[in-house]
């Protein structure tokens, strides 16, 4: 009875893993697949102000200096909302070998918990 709970448990622990990787594999490819679609979202960031009640306690050098390094940042940013798409394959890729690694490990967890209840009722009937 033991050997049929503690496979049951740790195929209940795989199956759980796999629901999750699943289901962490799908919002990452619908986040990574739309990323190209905010790709003018990157030049909203030239627009940015402070608020006027903090303007007025931040020097003006500190605020050309942020100004001027967004404005740079832009460009960047929209690169990298270009570029991430085309890892959508890569992503399936690492979530499949995750998977794998992870569910290897929990057949091994099953497999030392076999060994432990087996040694237990040796120990028991001597």
């Amino acid at each position: 009875m033991f050997y049929a709970f503690s496979w049951f448990v740790v195929f209940g622990l795989v199956a759980v893993w796999s629901l999750g990787a699943w289901m962490f594999h799908a919002v990452a490819v619908w986040a990574v697949s739309n990323a190209g679609s905010l790709s003018g979202a990157a030049m909203g960031i030239e627009g940015l102000r402070l608020p006027d009640w903090l303007a007025a306690w931040v020097p003006p050098e500190i605020v050309q200096l942020v100004a001027s390094l967004l404005s740079g940042l832009a460009p960047a940013v929209e690169g990298l909302f270009q570029a991430v798409p085309p890892l959508a394959g890569g992503l399936s890729v690492a979530t499949w070998v995750v998977w794998g690694l992870g569910s290897v490990v929990l057949i091994l967890v099953g497999v030392g918990l076999h060994l432990l209840i087996a040694i237990g009722r040796r120990r028991t009937q001597a």
